[in-house]
């Protein structure tokens, strides 16, 4: 029994590794040229795999296109808890979990560029459902958790009182993240037009997004701002 384990550990991970060969070579070429304009054979081309085993993992290429999406969406929620962990307070968690995705536009615009890509389609092609129950997948606590960060500021007094936990957190990660997507996606042409890197601007609208929800009441809060003004400047 014992010696049949590591075979299907090692099948496992080569399939694993296949898998993944198809889904980086899909990301390079869909940021290259847009998910609209490559096909399925481009895509087996590129990454050096058979069509056949292919189509053993993706059917098709909106398939592709989902499978990089969950892969994304699990790699962030990793590294956004860890991001969170250790902060004390809401306004604490908050402000980690925003300049995450600052950090994100840093480090990896391509993966930002294939999210904005990927709103477009699926506001035409695909229902909510699908979306949701993916997102349920990968992180059970979903849009709760929003709420909850909300209403545990405003008890340690972190955060405004008058904030609504139902959506004010929902309303800030909307802005937050459709200006993520726009500077990633328009990149040079931003910098051009403000005269300003896209991670400076980015940053500067997480610095005005946080002050907005803090409690500028509370000295320890106002110290926090502090901080986080100086990290960003």
């Amino acid at each position: 029994m014992n010696r049949k384990k590591p075979r299907a550990t090692t099948y496992q991970a080569h399939r694993d590794r296949q898998r993944r060969r198809i889904l980086d070579a899909a990301a390079k070429l869909f940021d290259e040229r847009g998910i609209d304009r490559v096909t399925m054979a481009e895509i087996t081309s590129a990454s050096g795999v058979q069509a056949s085993t292919t189509y053993q993992y993706f059917s098709n290429k909106d398939e592709i296109v989902w499978g990089i999406l969950g892969t994304v969406m699990a790699e962030d929620t990793e590294r956004a808890k860890q991001k969170i962990e250790g902060a004390a307070t809401g306004l604490a968690k908050i402000r980690a979990l925003l300049e995450f995705m600052a950090d994100e536009l840093s480090r990896d615009q391509a993966k930002v560029r294939f999210m904005a890509q990927f709103d477009a389609m699926y506001a035409r092609h695909w229902p909510a459902e699908r979306l949701l129950m993916l997102e349920a997948q990968i992180n059970p606590r979903g849009f709760k958790y929003f709420s909850k960060l909300i209403r545990e500021g405003i008890r340690d007094g972190s955060l405004r009182r008058d904030l609504n936990p139902e959506f004010t957190l929902h309303a800030v990660m909307n802005a937050v993240i459709g200006a993520q997507r726009r500077l990633a996606s328009l990149g040079n042409k931003v910098e051009q037009e403000y005269g300003q890197p896209i991670e400076r601007l980015f940053r500067e609208t997480i610095r005005i997004l946080v002050l907005g929800l803090a409690n500028a009441d509370r000295p320890q809060a106002s110290g926090q701002l502090k901080s986080h003004n100086k990290k960003l400047q």
